[in-house]
C-alpha cells in the first residue's frame, strides 16, 4: 500500500512520529514523506534536516511560503502552495494520503488533490479554535477527506455532523500521546545542561497569533511580554517560538525584545524536537500561553496550563487548563494561582492506548476494500 504523508511544521511532524516509526517498520506500506511549509524555512529552524535524519526512503519537499506574514502574504502563500500541489499531485499518485490538522499550508495542500480523486486520511479532525482562522481550514480538509481519525467522540460527532455521514470515522485519541505511558524523561541535570536551563523552576511558553482577531495582535503581544517579564522574576522563561501564521512575527519580536530586556531569564527555542519538547513539559512547572499542545499532552505530565485568549476558545479541555484573556495582570494572576497546586492529578480526556495501532490497523482494512 503507498501511503504519502503530508507534513508541513515541526508540530504536525512531532505528533505524526508514532505512526511514522510504525509505517516505516512495516512492509505492507511503501512510505513517502512529502515536506513543505515551514520544514523548508530556514527562519523557522529549517526542520527538514530532522526529517532527513529519520531515513526515510523517500522525502518529496515542495517550497511555497511567502516569508512575510501579513493577510496578503499568507493568502498568496496559500495559493502558490495549490498551484506547486497542483504539479505534484499530477506526478504521484498514492493509495492514501495522511493529512493532520488545520494549517493552512495543509488546507492547501489538500484542496489542490481534489480535482486528482486523492484519498485523504486527515488525523484530528471535528476540533474547534474559535480564536483562529485553523478552524475554517480543519473543517475544509475535513470535506476534503475520505477517512478521519478524530481523538475524543466528542469530535467525532462534530466530523458526522460535517460530512453527514458516520462512515469511515474512527475515534483513535491524539496521537501525539501514542506511548506516553512509557515515556522515560532524560535525567534532569543532562536535560538542563543540554539547553543551558539554570537550575531553578521554569515556564515553558508558547504563544500564537489570533487570526480570527488579527489586528488585536499588537496589543496582545504586548501584554504576553510585560506579563512574561513580570513572571521572570519568579519563573525561568523557556519560549518556544512562533510558527508561521498572520502576524506571528509581531510575537516574535516582542519575544526578542523580552530577551534582550532580561537575558538570563530567557531561553527562545526555534525547534526543540518532540522528545526534547516532551523532556521540557516534564521538568517545566508551569505552560503558558495559547499553544494546542497545552490542551492535548499537559494533562499527561500532570501540568496545569495557563490558555491566554481566544485561540484554543471551544477545543475540549481537560480539568488543568485555567483559561484567561490576553492582559498583563490577568495573566500574572493565574500564573501565580496555579504556581501554589503541586500537580494536576487529573485524567487527560485525550488519551487513548496505542492510537498508532488502530490507525494501521483501519488502514489496512480500508485498502482491502478499495
Amino acid at each position: 500500500m503507498k501511503i504519502g504523508v503530508l507534513t508541513s511544521s515541526r508540530a504536525d511532524y512531532g505528533i505524526y512520529l508514532p505512526l511514522l516509526n510504525q509505517l516505516k517498520e512495516d512492509d505492507y506500506f511503501d512510505l513517502e514523506i512529502i515536506a513543505f511549509g515551514t520544514h523548508l524555512s530556514k527562519s523557522h529552524g529549517y526542520t527538514l534536516t530532522d526529517i532527513k535524519n529519520d531515513n526515510y526512503k523517500c522525502i518529496h519537499t515542495i517550497s511555497s511560503l511567502i516569508s512575510n506574514d501579513d493577510e496578503q502574504a499568507i493568502a498568496s502563500s496559500y495559493g502558490l502552495t495549490v498551484i506547486k500541489f497542483a504539479d505534484f499531485w499530477q506526478i504521484n499518485k498514492y493509495d492514501l494520503v495522511f493529512c493532520l490538522g488545520d494549517r493552512f499550508e495543509m488546507s492547501a495542500a489538500v484542496q489542490a488533490g481534489i480535482p486528482f480523486g486523492v484519498k485523504f486520511a486527515h488525523i484530528h479532525g471535528g476540533e474547534t479554535t474559535l480564536g483562529a482562522i485553523d478552524n475554517i481550514y480543519r473543517h475544509q480538509i475535513t470535506h476534503a477527506s475520505t477517512i478521519h481519525f478524530t481523538a475524543t467522540n466528542q469530535f467525532t460527532e462534530k466530523v458526522i455532523q460535517l460530512i453527514d455521514s458516520s462512515e469511515n470515522i474512527h475515534t483513535v485519541g491524539s496521537l501525539s500521546l501514542d506511548g506516553i505511558e512509557n515515556f522515560i524523561p532524560l535525567d534532569k541535570d543532562l536535560f538542563f545542561n543540554k539547553f543551558k536551563i539554570p537550575k531553578q523552576e521554569f515556564a515553558l511558553i508558547t504563544f500564537h497569533p489570533e487570526t480570527i482577531d488579527a489586528k488585536s495582535n499588537n496589543f496582545y503581544a504586548l501584554e504576553m511580554r510585560k506579563a512574561l517579564k513580570e513572571l521572570s522574576k519568579k519563573l525561568f522563561l523557556v519560549i518556544t517560538m512562533p510558527n508561521a501564521d498572520t502576524m506571528g512575527s509581531i510575537y516574535r519580536s516582542e519575544i526578542e525584545k523580552l530577551k534582550q530586556d532580561i537575558p538570563n531569564q530567557v531561553l527562545c527555542i526555534e525547534n526543540f524536537g518532540k522528545e526534547n519538547y516532551f523532556n521540557a513539559m516534564y521538568y517545566a512547572k508551569i505552560l503558558i500561553g495559547n499553544t494546542s499542545s497545552g490542551i492535548l499532552e499537559a494533562a499527561s505530565f500532570g501540568k496545569y496550563v495557563i490558555n491566554v485568549g481566544k485561540r484554543q476558545k471551544g477545543r475540549a479541555q481537560s480539568k488543568n487548563c485555567i483559561n484567561t484573556i490576553f492582559a498583563e495582570e490577568k495573566i500574572i494572576d493565574a500564573t501565580e494561582k496555579a504556581i501554589k497546586i503541586i500537580k494536576f492529578e487529573g485524567e487527560n480526556i485525550y488519551y487513548k492506548k496505542h492510537p498508532s495501532k488502530l490507525i494501521i490497523n483501519t488502514i489496512k482494512s480500508f485498502n482491502e476494500t478499495l
